[in-house]
């Protein structure tokens, strides 16, 4: 199963950080969809976070483990840039999850 773990900062507050580890097993390796698609919204998402708003995440990644931290961002408008687009990450792992709710568990902790 792959676990999330979504971390904000304050009850509707804003994501400071995601952790991302297991697999789906849903198929065998190559073929798994779940874990393709999970791997796809987080690693594409980070990318995009550091590509369209010059903000570097701290992450860390090893085979079936993917984490994201928030760095302090000064600038209101690509603080809500890099929020806009880690809910839209949210969005598609809920999306995900819906369909697939036996191989992926999504978790939100308040900091």
């Amino acid at each position: 199963m792959i676990n999330v773990r979504i971390t904000r900062a304050s009850a509707q507050g804003a994501i400071v950080g995601f952790a991302v580890k297991g697999h789906a097993d849903y198929a065998r390796k190559g073929r798994d969809i779940v874990c393709a698609g999970v791997s796809t919204v987080t690693v594409g998402t980070v990318n995009a976070i550091e590509t369209l708003t010059g903000v570097i995440l701290d992450t860390s990644m090893k085979d079936g483990f993917l984490s994201g931290t928030l760095v302090p961002v000064d600038n209101p408008e690509t603080s809500a840039q890099v929020q806009l687009l880690l809910e839209s990450m949210v969005v598609m792992l809920d999306d995900i999850a819906k369909s697939y709710r036996k191989y992926i568990q999504i978790q939100e902790v308040i900091l």
